[in-house]
């Protein structure tokens, strides 16, 4: 063994250990990183470490001149995997220690003294090593690290063949890492302590290798190769392999088919737009399932089970950079469709109403079963409708398994459904914006010398909405007529009642009516109306069998579910009626379950006041609707009406209206329980005169600035949204 040369890497001091305790949390690996660096750092400074790839010959490195680079990254890599590896599965205090070695001494001798059969383990304490050949006799330099957690029950979890089938561990690659860059490792197991060990061999450039030894020479004849080698099994250890996808786990489809469709009909059932099914449905494929796949939708067709000229809604592939290319090859050849096979009638093979998934050519290859992959298409049939088709690929395979087929059976019947519903609320939504549009004015009238502006926001874009607004002129004698109601309910039977109450309003005001006539007449034909409604479905009862309509077993529900109108006199509001209506929301005056007439509504004509001063004469009347409030300059605000019956409930009821002037700078709001009767848990908007309040802090601002107010303070009032229609109407003299 040759003697120890002034050109030795390790110099004899007692600084040559430092240790330092972590905890046990997320921040221990990269306290651990520093700890390591800075004692490496600071050994180099003193002269007590001197490996650096600059330096030739047997000089060492001026202290503090030059760093330990090589070193100090696989020190800085063993110990971030090993303290993870601590915290994640002991979760305790982590102990970490660093230490110089110095080669063995030839001349060293005694029980314990490092040998040839003998080599300093962790804490010094000499480990028993097989008996050395001549080649490895010779033990260089080396820094020592050991990391200690106080969880011995649980053992360091390593996996040198990696995990079946060939996939990256999901636990880390400690101790693979150990073994490619250390000369020596091991696990010490103490009375509540474990501690995993390494030496790592201080083999740069100016570390001493004995002549004679293979050491000296290195692999095929270059020095320091060895080095070399053990860093590039390091990096191929920590390589970023590609993840198996869960297609390629033999097991997975028997074990997680069933949560794969649970979250897919989960995120699907809740869309209302057959777009964005589309695209959920592609991300949810792809890459579980495949690397890439299409969605096209059919349009309507002309009859039921026709479908229309298909678009290429979706394309999703794994690579996201080949979307554009593998659209263009999709659209140049898109899917032949299935509808037109043997047995959509039932009388033989095919796919006619259901969702079979069949070979088809890969893009661009023009036959099927090309080296490419295999890819098959999926016609989207939901209840015997064809609405799309989904075509999907995977690369390097001849055929697709049966499983997978399978599975994508049952997941194309889940996306049709999906398109089918967001369909059929797509037609609906359309259906009740059109009717919305014909029930309420484009636009309403300017009123000379007087700001409006109106609020509406149905509750459901969906869903036509009982609120109603219009301002109109009124000729003869330069009237303005205004209004603002509320039908009971909401969809088809509020839209009957708001196509019967506006135009009826218009004549009644246009032929001259008083506001209180207005609404005296209106109460009438609401329940002239009302009345033949009822007349006309007990008829159709009588024709059907007969059956007893005022009561008894067999009594036909909605005639009496509120009593005699006569009784109804104390009623006042739209709250009050459904209360007494029930959950059901069916009330008297309509047979078979049909929505009654009743009618909520504000009502008011303004007439410009003589003079260049400004202002109108407002008279206006309340049948069961919020009252108006009038804000004046000054800030303070008072009820502009008086609470009266609601339409449609007594026709012996006379309706009587209050005029008042609205002077210049006055500002008049009109609204919709939709605003009064905001919820907040228990809460309601306007208790204790809640609006009022808000009102008065709206002194100065023009109508369109008070209505958005009103409208900020309806939305803040809860963190839901509105439930019920919102519309209100801002008058405001100039």
């Amino acid at each position: 063994m040759p003697t120890p040369t002034r050109s030795r890497v390790f110099r004899h001091d007692e600084r040559r250990t430092a240790r330092t305790s972590l905890p046990g949390n997320p921040l221990a690996p990269s306290a651990a990183r520093r700890f390591v660096r800075a004692a490496l750092a600071e050994w180099t400074s003193l002269g007590l470490l001197t490996t650096c790839a600059l330096c030739q010959g047997d000089e060492a490195c001026p202290p503090g001149r030059h760093s330990s680079d090589g070193l100090a990254d696989d020190a800085v890599l063993i110990v971030d995997e090993l303290v993870t590896n601590a915290v994640v599965h002991a979760g305790t205090n982590v102990e970490l220690l660093c230490r110089l070695e110095a080669p063995p001494e030839p001349e060293a001798d005694g029980p314990d003294a490092p040998g040839p059969d003998r080599a300093p383990g962790p804490d010094g304490a000499p480990v028993a090593l097989p008996e050395p050949d001549t080649a490895s006799e010779y033990e260089p330099a080396a820094l020592v690290i050991e990391v200690s957690d106080h969880h011995p029950a649980r053992s360091v979890r390593s996996d040198a063949h990696g995990p079946e089938g060939g996939g990256a561990p999901d636990y880390g690659r400690g101790l693979q890492l150990i073994a490619a860059l250390a000369e020596r490792w091991g696990i010490t197991y103490r009375t509540g302590l474990k501690t995993v060990w390494a030496r790592l061999p201080l083999d740069g450039p100016t570390a001493e290798v004995p002549s004679g030894t293979d050491a000296a020479s290195g692999v095929n004849g270059v020095v320091g190769e060895p080095a070399l080698r053990r860093g590039l099994r390091a990096a191929e250890i920590l390589a970023a392999a590609p993840r198996g996808m869960p297609r390629e786990d033999p097991d997975w489809i028997s074990r997680g088919a069933l949560s794969f469709l649970a979250e897919a009909s989960d995120l699907l059932a809740g869309q209302l737009d057959e777009d964005l099914v589309a695209a959920l449905a592609g991300q949810l494929l792809v890459p579980r399932l495949a690397d890439w796949c299409a969605i096209w939708l059919d349009g309507e067709g002309e009859g039921h089970g026709r479908a229309g000229t298909p678009r290429l809604a979706r394309v999703w592939h794994a690579d996201e950079s080949r979307i554009e290319l593998l659209r263009a090859l999709l659209e140049k050849e898109p899917p032949r469709l299935l509808d037109s096979q043997p047995g959509q009638d039932g009388t033989g093979g095919g796919t006619g109403g259901r969702n079979v998934p069949v070979p088809v050519p890969w893009p661009g290859s023009g036959q099927t079963g090309s080296h490419d992959g295999a890819a098959v298409s999926c016609r989207l049939v939901a209840n015997g409708r064809p609405l799309g088709t989904l075509v999907l690929g995977r690369r390097r395979l001849a055929r697709m398994p049966d499983e997978v087929i399978a599975l994508i059976e049952d997941f194309a019947r889940r996306v049709a459904l999906a398109i089918g519903a967001a369909r059929r609320y797509t037609r609906q939504a359309t259906i009740s914006r059109v009717l919305q549009r014909s029930l309420l004015p484009s636009q309403v009238a300017r009123i000379p010398g007087v700001e409006s502006h109106l609020v509406y926001e149905p509750a459901d874009d969906g869903v036509v909405g009982g609120d109603f607004y219009d301002v109109f002129p009124a000729p003869p004698g330069g009237r303005w007529c205004f209004m603002l109601g509320d039908v009971q309910g909401s969809g088809p039977e509020a839209a009957v009642v708001t196509g019967l109450a506006r135009p009826w309003l218009r004549l009644l005001a246009r032929e001259g009516y008083g506001v209180g006539e207005v609404l005296d007449r209106l109460n009438r034909l609401l329940l002239d109306d009302a009345m033949e409604a009822a007349e006309a479905a007990a008829l159709m009862v009588a024709v059907a069998g007969g059956q007893d309509l005022t009561g008894g077993d067999g009594a036909l529900p909605g005639l009496s579910d509120l009593g005699p109108l006569s009784d109804m006199g104390d009623i006042r509001d739209i709250g009050d009626i459904e209360q007494s209506a029930g959950d059901g929301g069916r009330g008297g005056g309509l047979a078979d379950g049909g929505q009654s007439r009743f009618l909520s509504l504000l009502y008011g004509e303004l007439a410009p006041l003589p003079g260049t001063g400004g202002g109108a004469r407002c008279t206006l009347a309340s049948a069961g609707h919020p009252l108006p409030l009038l804000l004046r300059p000054d800030g303070t605000v008072r009820v502009a009406a008086e609470p009266q019956l609601l339409l449609g409930v007594d026709e012996h009821v006379a309706y009587e209206s209050l005029s008042f002037d609205l002077a210049s700078g006055d500002t008049l709001l009109c609204v919709t329980d939709g605003v009064t009767e905001r919820r907040s848990g228990r809460l309601l908007l306007d208790d204790d005169d809640g609006l009022a309040a808000i009102l008065a802090g709206c002194t100065g601002l023009n109508a369109q600035g008070v209505a958005e107010r009103i409208r900020r303070a309806v939305h803040d009032f809860d963190p839901s949204p509105p439930s019920d229609d919102l519309a209100m109407l801002v008058l405001r003299a100039e």
